[in-house]
């Protein structure tokens, strides 16, 4: 984990309410597929930085995609080239696709279809199959259909309002194909609900690969401490802390 000064190379537009940032870091930082950086908004008004899910690094460049949500999104929606801001990186658990699991699938919905883009930008050409089940609310929202498609070994696009691709979301979308793909292992991320859908419907179903989830919880410091972010186990003995202990973990680890 480290404290950069790094400079935005572009941030532009590219759904309804949706932004692509890529910044410019002055030293290569090796970040997992899965974790997450927390970046400063460019306002000295607002102390907080803002947690963002990594969707590709590359050498000392990293890209992460951003939906406009408060008053620091909007913020940052303005910063331009050249630009300078502040992060912390890489922080988190992120996702690990064993040597055995050889098919993975990928389910995302909402803006955890970005997670899923980083288990593509990682493990593709690998030695993976990698099959990605990915839903937005309508056609206004998709985003990075291209890099999903051409990543993938199998890629289905699906809507809330049946606007582009078919009508379902991504935990339909899955079970739809379930036979089909037969995964080693199962990777999502996205509201709760979606994954509380796939949770039954994997009991449902009587699935018994594992299932790992990257969960979406507000945040404040990224690192732990402030315990903002905290959510139960399953048995309801304990806490996890998204931010630290994952944001990454077995499905049936914790409350969802």
């Amino acid at each position: 984990m480290k404290e950069l000064a790094v400079k935005v190379e572009k941030n532009e537009k590219i759904a309804e309410g949706i932004f692509r940032l890529v910044l410019r870091l002055p030293e290569a930082v090796p970040v997992r597929c899965g974790q997450f950086l927390n970046l400063s908004v460019g306002d000295g008004a607002h102390l907080l930085r803002r947690p963002f899910a990594v969707c590709r690094s590359e050498g000392e460049e990293v890209t992460v995609c951003y939906q406009l949500k408060g008053e620091g999104t909007h913020i940052l929606s303005r910063a331009k080239a050249g630009d300078a801001l502040s992060c912390v990186l890489p922080l988190g658990n992120g996702f690990t696709v064993g040597e055995e699991q050889k098919r993975v699938a990928l389910v995302g919905g909402g803006v955890g279809v970005f997670p899923m883009l980083s288990v593509l930008y990682e493990y593709a050409g690998k030695g993976k199959q990698l099959f990605s089940f990915i839903g937005f609310r309508n056609r206004g929202a998709v985003c990075c259909e291209e890099e999903f498609r051409s990543l993938s070994d199998g890629c289905m696009l699906v809507t809330d309002d049946g606007s582009f691709g078919k009508k379902g979301n991504a935990v339909s979308a899955f079970f739809e194909k379930y036979a089909e793909v037969l995964p080693d292992v199962i990777l999502a991320c996205g509201p709760a609900p979606m994954l509380r859908a796939l949770k039954a419907g994997i009991k449902e179903h009587g699935i018994s690969v594992p299932c790992y989830v990257s969960l979406e919880e507000r945040m404040g410091c990224g690192i732990g401490a402030c315990l903002v972010c905290v959510c139960r186990t399953q048995d309801g003995k304990g806490n996890r802390r998204v931010c630290k202990d994952g944001p990454v973990f077995d499905i049936d680890e914790v409350e969802i």
